[in-house]
């Protein structure tokens, strides 16, 4: 009885969850009934494939990335949440054709880890934007290697050559480090949840700008992002757990910068 009444309860929370969600919600993908998105405006399913390098072989699903699974007992509320089981070196991804607004948005998204912990000795990217590279019309979010307490960073670049003009490396590279949005002591830990919120607006023009938000507290805005954005829509992807290990759940995307009430309320 006690399971039977565990699963009813999940619809319920989903109408509350539904009813106190900010207006211009393109994109939700709980992970309580399954893998794909139960709300998008454009498509809906999760795909997997050996690498970004080969996106053209993605199938529906998480064939393809073997250290990730749906587990249905591990969300927030005690439902569903992907669960990356070790370093996840495959694509796993929505498209994010229609389902994002390029100009304008929040993504927003919960994650569970120790990062000190759990994750390899590499660069982490809990969630990527981009049709391209991290570092060329992108905007994600990653946990630093060699530092200890390990980083949590905000990256927004656009076209690389519009902004980089010398290539070199991003560790010796000051354009892009002062391009960062930095959480020197970021309050991730085993067995609790943290909200991420990125806001962002008038990408492509003289005002672009972005802003990173922790469990509902702006931590700091970017700096100004004049520089084009060269999204090919059909080609872009919301990119999920590269490199990572840990817990991802409730990816919502919406099609303007929330407020920061609004942002505060989707933390609790």
């Amino acid at each position: 009885m006690i399971r039977l009444r565990s699963f009813a309860i999940v619809p319920l929370l989903l109408q509350i969850m539904v009813a106190q969600t900010p207006e211009g919600l393109l994109f939700h993908a709980s992970f309580d009934n399954g893998l794909n998105a139960h709300q998008a405006k454009g498509d809906s399913q999760l795909y997997s494939s050996p690498s970004y390098k080969q996106q053209d072989k993605a199938t529906p699903g998480l064939a393809a990335a073997p250290q990730v699974k749906l587990d249905s007992a591990a969300g927030r509320h005690g439902s569903g949440a992907l669960r990356f089981t070790g370093k996840n070196e495959n694509a796993v991804f929505f498209r994010a054709a229609n389902n994002v607004n390029f100009q304008a948005g929040t993504l927003s998204f919960w994650l569970s880890l120790n990062p000190d912990k759990d994750l390899a000795p590499d660069y982490c990217d809990p969630f990527q934007l981009t049709d391209n590279a991290y570092n060329d019309s992108a905007i994600w979010v990653d946990f630093t290697k060699d530092d200890k307490p390990r980083l949590f960073r905000l990256g927004v670049f656009g076209v690389l050559k519009s902004w980089q003009a010398l290539n070199l490396a991003p560790d010796k590279d000051a354009a892009f480090e002062k391009r960062l949005v930095v959480v020197r002591k970021p309050p991730f830990a085993a067995e609790k949840w943290t909200h991420i919120a990125i806001t962002h607006q008038a990408l492509g023009t003289p005002q672009g700008k972005a802003a990173l938000y922790v469990n509902g507290s702006l931590i700091g805005d970017s700096p100004a992002l004049s520089e084009p954005f060269a999204w090919d829509p059909q080609k872009t992807t919301l990119r999920l757990g590269i490199n990572y290990t840990g817990l991802f759940d409730d990816l919502m995307v919406f099609n303007r910068p929330l407020s920061a009430p609004e942002i505060r309320a989707l933390s609790r």
